[in-house]
């Protein structure tokens, strides 16, 4: 919320106003919104002419001839701009030496044919009974005073809308508080104090941004008696212009009305969404068309030639390696091996399912059009973009069963294994915390602000412990195919301990100036009870091992519940419950290597793991966002965060296992290309994120619809760059 700015009755005599927190600028006629190089549409009032704009404050003085016609012609120009021009131009020029009586006959005729027009035009008919409303916000509309238009509004961002409120109540200031649907038992939050009307008629006005992203409950209180006068819930619409008219009932002499009035009317800020994606459709339809005419036999024998697919292929199935193009596989042992072994058929339905995860991660990361269901959920619950790196993990541990069983049948040791597993750890930690630390931001990278956890640090330890812990039980080839989970028993053991330990540590470790197994937000949340306990054990394990220093600095909970102390998505207690989620994809993998060709058998067992998830889940959360035993929460990386994600994951593998190696409708593309180099496309998307074509300089950086395509563009390009490393035979495997 921007802050108010308020005016009274004596305050607009003096000709140096200014409007709280909007920098001392003057007044300068109603905005739908701002930004930039205020480029935002205007009001009726503001593209009146200058002549009209001091028609209320020489009004104030008493109107004279003169004024009086310049009046007529401000307010026509509220109603229909053409109309107020011919007004202010007869005003002007033909009617200096008219009489008055005439002068105001005429304006009124104005002011009747403009209403009537307006009413035809809008509704094709003669005003009926069923317009009784839309007369009565008119009117409403109409009492506006003349002067409120030479006062600054306040600048509307992204996701805001102008809330203008006029105040007739003769007995007391009122206070306004709002409070977002979307922030579950927060305090409400002071907005906006609006002065006592100095008399009947003339209301008291003060001007404020609301948020549009959730609706909202607006509370008027009376500062005099302490007395709510009302409460309204409603919904605002982005760069909206509304008023809350705040006057005496009708039939009451206490009583009091608050009504609501759209002046003018939002935009529609999910259009650019729907443009991109019919965009998009048109791209895949073209795709297809085109995919249909490669494989004609002499345009895909053609290609055969030129593309090289067989050492694509070996390339890209060797999980733990390095390849480069240096690479040459004419050795005496890869000959033979290439010769005796027959080729690997890899999975395309996991590089695609780790490609879409990929995508819309750095969608997400980049900006995501600034949409608020594209940025993480404020605390509990999901949004697009709490989906996407758990799904990560869980392909990253799908491909640990894999890889492993590959690498034991082609007789590599166990300790080699394990020097590899080490250092391909040891190398995502290092990138995490020296090339992709978000704390480059607070300056030079140091070590008094170096931020310690990440994403790609948690991907190592995850890794780690996993990979360790598959390769002390895997078999080179599995003995029986129905011993999927009780064969590696003691895996399961080791990973309920794991969890044993989460849940008693979250919901047993005393957390100082906090209830034990507090699991909120902080901030305002649960009423303002406990502003420093943001995460509960989580957070406080996090400050007190690593600092406060070397954690994430902005939290998802900042904006909405107002934390005070730091908070890290990626601490340490909840990587526990990522090594959790990768070992359910291990589960997938194991699945994948015991029934091999077995596709019924496979996909009965993918559908079965998901529904006992999602009954986990459901039995946690209580099927509700707030009220569950453990809700699902990305910040806390909770357990039925970890068991809904999963079950989602189970779910839509099964569709691309489907669609993609057993019916063969889909060949992945083109999630498959940046699957196959997600590290590099990773990495390589936060190293090149402020520069060009990635990013570029944006005319308004107010527009949903700027940041999506400069978003989606970004996005767009590393699809192009995997599959032109993909046919180019490059792989990045640390």
């Amino acid at each position: 919320m921007a802050e108010a700015a308020t005016t009274t009755a004596a305050q607009r005599k003096e000709a140096g106003e200014a409007a709280a927190g909007s920098g001392g600028a003057e007044w300068g006629g109603l905005r739908s919104r701002g930004g930039g190089g205020g480029q935002g549409e205007r009001t009726c009032v503001e593209r009146a002419p200058r002549a009209e704009a001091g028609a209320g404050a020489r009004a104030r003085a008493g109107p004279g001839p003169r004024e009086g016609g310049r009046a007529a012609a401000a307010a026509a120009a509220c109603r229909e701009p053409r109309a107020a021009a011919a007004a202010a131009a007869l005003d002007d020029d033909n009617m200096v030496g008219w009489p008055w009586d005439a002068r105001k006959a005429l304006g009124v005729a104005l002011l009747v044919a403009t209403v009537l027009s307006a009413a035809l035009l809008a509704r094709g008919e003669l005003p009926g009974p069923d317009t009784q409303e839309q007369e009565r916000q008119q009117q409403l509309q109409e009492q506006q005073p003349r002067d409120f238009n030479k006062r600054k509004l306040p600048e509307l961002k992204m996701d805001q809308a102008l809330l203008i409120i006029h105040n007739e109540f003769l007995h007391g200031d009122l206070n306004v508080y709002w409070l977002s649907d979307h922030c579950y038992q927060c305090l409400y939050q002071f907005l906006v104090s609006v002065p006592v009307s100095p008399k009947p008629g003339h209301p008291s006005i003060a001007a404020v941004a609301v948020s549009t992203q959730h609706p909202v409950t607006l509370l008027l209180n009376d500062t005099l008696e302490k007395k709510e006068i009302c409460r309204i819930h409603y919904i605002f619409g982005e760069f909206g212009n509304y008023s809350l008219w705040v006057k005496p009932h009708y039939g009451g002499i206490n009583q009091m009305s608050c009504d609501m009035v759209i002046n003018e009317n939002p935009i529609n800020s999910n259009l650019p969404i729907y443009i991109a994606f019919l965009v998009y459709i048109a791209i895949i339809i073209s795709s297809s068309v085109g995919n249909f005419f490669v494989k004609l036999d002499p345009v895909r024998n053609w290609l055969y030639k030129k593309m090289n697919p067989r050492e694509t292929d070996r390339l890209i199935n060797s999980e733990l390696g390095s390849p480069t193009r240096a690479e040459s596989y004419s050795s005496d042992l890869q000959v033979e091996a290439w010769r005796l072994t027959p080729p690997v058929h890899r999975l395309r339905s996991l590089d695609t399912f780790r490609g879409i995860s990929l995508i819309i991660m750095i969608f997400v990361n980049y900006g995501g059009g600034k949409y608020w269901f594209f940025k993480h959920e404020s605390w509990n619950g999901l949004t697009v973009a709490d989906l996407v790196f758990p799904w990560f993990v869980f392909i990253m541990g799908s491909s640990i069963a894999l890889s492993l069983s590959s690498m034991l049948r082609r007789g590599c040791s166990k300790w080699k294994l394990l020097g590899k597993i080490l250092w391909r750890s040891f190398l995502l930690c290092v990138i995490g915390v020296l090339i992709m630390n978000p704390n480059y931001c607070l300056g030079p990278l140091s070590w008094d602000k170096l931020r310690i956890p990440g994403v790609l640090q948690r991907l190592g330890l995850t890794y780690l412990v996993v990979a360790v812990l598959e390769l002390l039980f895997a078999k080179a080839v599995p003995e029986n195919s129905t011993m999927d989970i009780i064969s590696y028993w003691p895996q399961w053991i080791f990973i309920l301990m794991l969890e044993a330990v989460w849940v008693c540590v979250t919901f047993l470790l005393p957390v100082p100036g906090c209830p034990t197994g507090y699991l909120g937000p902080g901030g305002i949340g649960d009423f303002g009870k406990y502003p420093n306990c943001t995460g509960g054990a989580a957070g406080y394990i996090d400050r007190l091992l690593l600092g406060e220093d070397h954690i994430y600095q902005h939290p998802s909970p900042n904006v909405l519940y107002h934390t005070k102390v730091a908070y890290d998505p990626e601490g340490l207690l909840g990587t526990i419950n990522s090594i959790v989620m990768a070992f359910l994809g291990v589960q997938a993998g194991k699945i994948l290597l015991f029934y091999k060709d077995q596709h019924k058998q496979i996909m009965l067992r993918f559908l079965l793991w998901s529904a006992m998830l999602a009954i986990i889940s459901g039995v946690l959360t209580k099927f509700s966002q707030n009220e569950g035993f453990i809700p699902v929460n990305k910040n806390l990386w909770s357990i039925s965060y970890v068991t809904t994600l999963s079950f989602f994951a189970f779910l839509l593998l099964l569709f691309m296992y489907f669609l993609v190696d057993v019916a063969r409708l889909w060949s992945g593309a083109p999630f498959f290309y940046p699957g196959m180099n997600s590290i590099l496309v990773y990495v390589g998307h936060e190293v090149f994120e402020n520069y060009f074509p990635f990013q570029w300089k944006m005319e308004d950086h107010q527009s949903h619809k700027e940041h999506l395509t400069q978003n989606l563009v970004a996005t767009s390009l590393w699809v192009v760059i995997a599959y032109v490393l993909y046919w180019k035979r490059i792989f990045w495997k640390i």
